[in-house]
């Protein structure tokens, strides 16, 4: 049985000078890059963000709200952001740093523009799967890894479905980075995860 890591959403975006920049996003690259290219994972995987022009979640589609106030959307609770991650776009690529040879395969969510899609595993509503759980059943993954962008969001929704998928989930802490839009949320959304049965780990716990 494998372990998978699970790269999330290391976009251009999501680092430093990007529409929707996580503070030191770009400090866990080279360390994503050394787990990746570890024999102790038999799969490594990456979801990315890929938005339509006129996804729902931007703050620009909705005249009077502004970025980081909360609305409803596909029946769940939506943060609005910057527009960010619009397919094709240089912003929506992964990180120019970030060595995609690694991948054995990437997964796009966030594809419908009615619903936001944190967690690499399903939409927000949780009415459509991307196939990453499945694909990672059939490639007989028993235990996943996850690192990336950003904590308190994509990582921490892809961590708990992961675990829900009935995967032995990890969080690998110093591989991750937050928006922490409110102070406390990073550490919030750490003791959430453990809270859901996802086991807390440094990289150095998982390679040398």
């Amino acid at each position: 049985m494998k372990k998978a890591l699970l790269i999330v959403d290391v976009q251009n975006d999501f680092t430093p000078g990007g529409a929707l920049a996580v503070p030191e996003g770009d400090e866990i690259v080279p360390l994503v890059n050394r787990l990746a290219q570890d024999s102790f994972f038999g799969l490594v995987v990456a979801t990315q963000d890929w938005h339509l022009a006129d996804h729902l979640s931007f703050a620009s589609q909705h005249p009077g709200k502004n970025i980081g106030e909360v609305i409803e959307l596909g029946g769940e609770p939506q943060v609005l952001w910057p527009d960010h991650c619009v397919q094709g776009t240089n912003g929506a690529q992964l990180c120019r740093e970030l060595d995609a040879t690694n991948l054995d395969r990437i997964f796009q969510k966030g594809q419908k523009r009615e619903v936001d899609s944190y967690s690499g595993f399903y939409d927000n509503d949780h009415q459509t799967s991307t196939g990453l759980g499945e694909y990672l059943k059939e490639q007989e993954v028993a235990e996943v890894y996850v690192c990336g962008l950003a904590t308190d969001y994509c990582v921490k929704y892809s961590a708990i479905d992961a675990n829900q998928f009935g995967f032995k989930t990890y969080l690998i802490e110093d591989a991750a980075r937050g928006v922490n839009l409110t102070a406390g949320d990073v550490q919030n959304a750490v003791d959430e995860m453990r809270d859901n049965g996802i086991t807390i780990v440094q990289s150095s716990e998982v390679v040398q």
